[in-house]
């Protein structure tokens, strides 16, 4: 069901466009990219240059090269729009930092820790904390969801629909099921 129409008449002014993309290589490695655009609904003076309406405020782009268990062992970023040219850019190299990280071992607070406040852009940090989920898409697509394997499926207890507890997983995942809660 979509929102309800609104109740009072607007006017829109920003537009964030945000693309997840997920790729499997041929080497065996899986890449994740990301990409965020904001473009405003008029001109929208900076105190760096005024930005014409329907050209991006921001263009930016990251991607990270995955193992099969969700080790980073690539990371670069890239800026093509940006209100301060030349500085807002100079972050990139700083996002290499993400190799080594695993996407769901302790990855959001590794990012926190090193890309929070100044230590980033808060851009491309956001865009970085979609990769996790944007990775489990990518390799479901690869994977059977109820494959009788001697694991667990990865994407049970990963939301709230999919809580080992739950009639979902007691129906769709009876092997899986856990009856009640422990702890």
């Amino acid at each position: 069901m979509p929102l309800l129409p609104p109740s009072v008449e607007r006017t829109r002014m920003h537009v964030r466009s945000v693309q997840l993309d997920g790729y499997k290589r041929v080497d065996g490695f899986w890449d994740i990219e990301a990409r965020l655009t904001d473009v405003k609904d008029l001109d929208y003076p900076l105190s760096s240059k005024t930005i014409a309406l329907g050209e991006a405020v921001h263009d930016m782009s990251v991607r990270v090269t995955v193992d099969a268990a969700m080790n980073i062992v690539d990371a670069v970023a890239c800026t093509d729009a940006m209100p301060y040219e030349g500085f807002c850019d100079d972050i990139h190299p700083a996002y290499s930092q993400l190799i080594g990280l695993n996407l769901f071992h302790g990855f959001r607070k590794a990012v926190k820790e090193l890309f929070g406040a100044t230590r980033g852009c808060s851009h491309i940090t956001e865009l970085v904390m979609y990769l996790p989920t944007a990775a489990l898409q990518t390799f479901a697509s690869d994977v059977r969801d109820n494959e009788d394997g001697a694991h667990k499926p990865y994407q049970l207890d990963k939301c709230h629909a999919l809580d080992s507890h739950s009639e979902v997983v007691q129906r769709y995942y009876p092997r899986w099921y856990r009856s009640q809660k422990t702890g």
